[in-house]
């Protein structure tokens, strides 16, 4: 690949990509969250390019126009994982290093679990390993995600969050645009993919995420009202390989937007520990 990649295709979509940095830089797939689309990366990108990182980031499924199926089912784990390799693939990259926010990190760390001979390193924002999240539901978890109950509705949430009340919601979570978050949803072809993320969950027969071996970063906040400590702390339990905790002190969900410069700094010093092999 000699030129920046735009788009890409897989399982009959098309998907919209950025790719910041020197094309021949160390290649790292970044994975937006819910419900932001690529352009959460700009400000990590742009500083990770500039130590000579490449960064391709999707818009992922449902977010992208070319790739917005209707079928909760189109949204399992395993497709959304299926996207990202199609990526690299697309990309020519037989390993890469893998960077998630939110729902992006849930697909990360599936990937790093299912996938470890295509993942150098993982980073992740915000989301926990997904095993410890679904520990930590039956604690005070489940208070902080009521909004997974409520999204697994037809039709009303889609109302609800293209409505000022769901701008407001939005705006409370601490998002430093929640104007963008909510232009995003008021389309309601949008406003169903990413739903449908949430609503897959409760679909059958689905690949659960297991042990991560890969060197892995994980960056928590401590002003996160989305994703409690119990979790962010228990995700040790489920990484064998070489493990790294950071907690920003102060900063919201939304790290990527927030604090940029944090989060990237964090990644390079991951990148940094563990090297590209030569030969």
């Amino acid at each position: 690949m000699t030129v920046p990649l735009t788009s890409y295709g897989n399982d009959g979509f098309t998907f919209r990509v950025h790719d910041w940095g020197p094309i021949d830089g160390r290649p790292v797939i970044a994975l937006h969250g819910f419900p932001q689309t690529s352009a959460c990366w700009a400000g990590v990108a742009t500083r990770l390019g500039a130590a000579g990182v490449r960064v391709l980031a999707p818009d992922q499924r449902g977010y992208s126009p070319g790739a917005q199926p209707a079928d909760v089912a189109a949204y399992r784990l395993d497709r959304l994982a299926g996207d990202v390799l199609a990526l690299a693939d697309a990309a020519g990259l037989d390993r890469f290093d893998l960077l998630g926010h939110d729902w992006g990190g849930g697909v990360a760390w599936h990937l790093a679990a299912r996938y470890p001979e295509r993942i150098r390193t993982l980073s992740v924002a915000s989301a926990p390993h997904p095993q410890a999240l679904f520990k930590a539901l039956r604690g005070k978890q489940a208070l902080r995600s009521w909004y997974m109950l409520l999204f697994q509705l037809p039709w009303l949430p889609e109302t609800l969050l293209g409505s000022p009340l769901g701008g407001r919601w939005l705006a409370s979570s601490g998002t430093t645009d929640p104007g963008e978050m909510a232009r995003l949803l008021a389309d309601r072809t949008t406003a169903t993919g990413a739903l449908n993320w949430y609503r897959a969950m409760r679909l059958k027969g689905v690949p659960g995420t297991g042990r991560i071996g890969v060197p892995s970063l994980y960056v928590w906040s401590d002003g996160d009202v989305a994703l409690g400590r119990q979790a962010a702390e228990d995700t040790a339990s489920y990484v064998d390989g070489a493990y790294t905790f950071i907690q920003l002190n102060g900063v919201s969900h939304w790290i990527p937007d927030e604090d940029p410069e944090a989060l990237a700094e964090a990644v390079l010093m991951h990148l940094d520990q563990h090297p590209v092999s030569v030969g």
